[in-house]
């Protein structure tokens, strides 16, 4: 079979793509409007960019829903404050996840709509998931205007981990951090690692 996306409707072939490029990690992006409202919102449009400087790029389409046609509040703060943190999802923070993706007011806090505690951060503004077990502080070095989304580039400037999901040698310890991914509309727990080739 054979699709030409420009013959269909965006939807469908966001339907495609996102069946196709999986697993893909969560970006849970903590961001603070100029207002003092705290943002967190999941995006699976995430990834590493550049090795040095350490650099995370995440995409941020338009609104959806009842917010059709606006901008998203994360984007919004990015543009205006410059900084934000991503933080890495586990599968046990998989239901909080889920709340801050819904569809909020711009002066709500989703870290209080997710029963989740901001912790302040060592050099930007926005604050940190305490119950994630990595945050990624971030500073904004440019954002990319890609036909409907915009890709934000972010320079790492500060990398934090709980101890026990540090193995040392610079390491994580995946097997017991089971980090959320996303395949199409459902997610997936990575737990299961192993080393090609596979011998039986």
């Amino acid at each position: 079979m054979k699709f030409i996306p420009e013959q269909m409707e965006t939807k469908s072939v966001y339907k495609l793509l996102t069946g196709a490029v999986v697993p893909r990690p969560i970006a849970w992006v903590s961001t603070m409007s100029s207002q003092g409202t705290l943002n967190l919102s999941p995006f699976s449009f995430f990834t590493v960019a550049s090795r040095q400087p350490p650099m995370l790029c995440i995409s941020i389409g338009p609104g959806v829903g009842e917010r059709e046609g606006t901008v998203k509040d994360t984007l919004v703060n990015i543009r205006e404050g410059g900084e934000f943190v991503i933080n890495v999802v586990p599968s046990a923070l998989g239901n909080q996840m889920q709340k801050t993706s819904e569809n909020h007011a711009p002066d709500v806090n989703e870290f209080s709509v997710a029963g989740l505690t901001p912790l302040d951060s060592d050099i930007v503004l926005p604050k940190r998931v305490k119950e994630a077990p990595i945050n990624m502080e971030c500073k904004l070095d440019r954002i990319i205007e890609l036909g409907t989304d915009n890709l934000i580039i972010g320079e790492m400037v500060m990398y934090h981990i709980k101890e026990e999901y540090y193995l040392g040698n610079e390491k994580v310890n995946f097997e017991k951090m089971k980090p959320l991914g996303r395949f199409a509309g459902n997610y997936s727990e990575s737990k299961d690692f192993y080393t090609l080739p596979i011998t039986k």
